[in-house]
């Protein structure tokens, strides 16, 4: 699959940029030109919103970030002190500091990220502007951190690794914000523009040479997965690159364990169960590990209807290829589109397998109790996820052109499959899951840029 072009409109991060100086003194530290040479800001002066038409009029010379400046700027010593008080009553970062001999690597290796002056003011304006981004920067930097220690590498791999966790987001910067909020309904281009995010970060820090190729790479693949589900490249198994497989994994554990989760221990292991398959294994240990001591007792079953739902999601992905079989007329590109989503279909059956979520298991299971019932319905939440990933994979795979539809009976199960995502996904939390989403759903990962889901 082509990769889509990183289109950013340069608004987006004015506006930010402006809001900030709502907040703080935005000083331009060189007069700002536009692309023909003409002077528009003088040097000295302060950036806020009456300046923003000025600065979205023009296509700039050079770019914004290069021309502002506002103290004090995010600084390492400030990244260190900022990821200790988030440890002190964060749970899950504290447990990962104290999981390690010497924890305090965490904080100094943070204090030592390479930080050009350019991407500090970017910081800046993300901390002052998206605080929940932010949030999730910081959590993703000591995730990472922590997932390069237990991996044996060296502390200036985990350095650039925590870098890495600490901005592989900021081109959500550059793209229109309505992308954070994970109760909009995104249309498909937004949709798209959204799984430019990781191209749009690379084209940022690739102007400053202090990020090594394989940091950029690993940034680029922080929404792939080992099967191929992932995003923008579709990557799989051993194209997926050592440090990719470390801020993948990040991107899941961050968006899973963030604040207002319900029981993210006991989620974030069923979700490694489920999506074993786009995770680099020895790695998911480590975090199965660290959660054992974390994990809650299974929250109330809710409304009963777990059970049913699963069937349902079971029989719909095996559906898949009986509805594929009867699309007739395709060419060799959507017969292999096709294929692949079944693959993903199929990976998904054996990840209910896995969980006893079967229909056959089901069955065995009986009368379940209290806990077994409040474990199923987020067995059931998760299963809701990865179908609608599903679709998601499908639609992509299969690039409509304008005007195109698809054949009926893949339009049907599209149909059906989405319905039932939307009924489960709409009862209680709405927000996605990291694997979709950091950005911030994902991301935020974090909204759906969290990927696929």
């Amino acid at each position: 699959m082509p990769l889509p072009s990183p289109s950013p409109d340069p608004r987006h991060f004015a506006r930010a940029v402006t809001e900030l100086g709502e907040k703080r003194p935005v000083v331009a530290r060189s007069a700002i030109y536009n692309a023909q040479g003409l002077k528009i800001i003088d040097k000295g002066v302060v950036i806020d919103a009456r300046l923003y038409d000025r600065l979205t009029q023009h296509q700039l010379k050079a770019p914004l970030d290069d021309c502002l400046d506002s103290d004090p700027a995010v600084s390492g010593p400030g990244l260190r002190d900022d990821a200790r008080a988030l440890a002190a009553h964060d749970r899950f970062c504290a447990a990962m500091v104290a999981d390690l001999k010497g924890g305090e690597t965490l904080f100094e290796e943070l204090a030592l990220v390479p930080l050009p002056r350019q991407i500090g003011f970017q910081l800046t304006v993300l901390r002052e502007t998206q605080p929940e981004l932010w949030q999730h920067a910081l959590r993703s930097a000591l995730t990472a951190g922590w997932l390069a220690a237990r991996s044996g590498l060296t502390r200036y791999d985990q350095r650039l690794l925590a870098a890495g966790g600490l901005l592989h987001d900021l081109g959500m910067l550059h793209l229109d914000p309505v992308l954070l909020r994970p109760q909009v309904q995104l249309t498909r281009e937004q949709r798209r523009q959204l799984y430019t995010h990781p191209l749009v970060t690379v084209m940022l820090l690739e102007r400053h040479h202090e990020y090594p190729k394989e940091l950029l790479r690993a940034v680029l693949e922080h929404h792939e997965a080992l099967d191929g589900s992932g995003y923008p490249r579709n990557v799989a198994g051993a194209e997926l690159s050592p440090w990719g497989r470390v801020l993948a994994l990040t991107e899941l554990v961050t968006a899973m364990t963030a604040d207002g989760r319900e029981a993210p221990a006991l989620r974030l292991s069923l979700a490694l169960r489920m999506t074993a398959p786009r995770h680099d294994p020895v790695l998911a240990r480590e975090v199965t590990r660290l959660l054992a001591p974390l994990r809650e007792a299974a929250p109330a079953a809710g409304d009963g209807h777990a059970a049913d739902d699963l069937r349902q999601i079971e029989q719909l992905l095996g559906a898949w290829r009986t509805a594929a079989a009867a699309a007739s007329g395709l060419s060799a590109a959507r017969r292999a589109a096709v294929d692949r989503v079944a693959e993903l279909c199929d990976a998904e059956r054996k990840a209910l397998a896995a969980s006893g979520a079967t229909a056959a298991q089901l069955a065995m299971l009986g009368e379940a109790d209290a806990d077994s019932a409040g474990e199923l319905a987020l067995i059931a939440r998760e299963a809701a996820w990865q179908l609608r990933a599903v679709t998601r994979q499908a639609r992509r795979r299969w690039q409509l052109a304008a005007g195109e539809s698809f054949p009926l009976p893949l339009q049907a199960w599209l149909d059906e499959a989405e319905a039932l995502c939307a009924r489960w996904l709409s009862r209680g939390e709405t927000a996605a899951p990291a694997t979709t989403a950091s950005p911030a759903a994902a991301t935020a990962g974090a909204p759906d840029p969290s990927s696929a889901r």
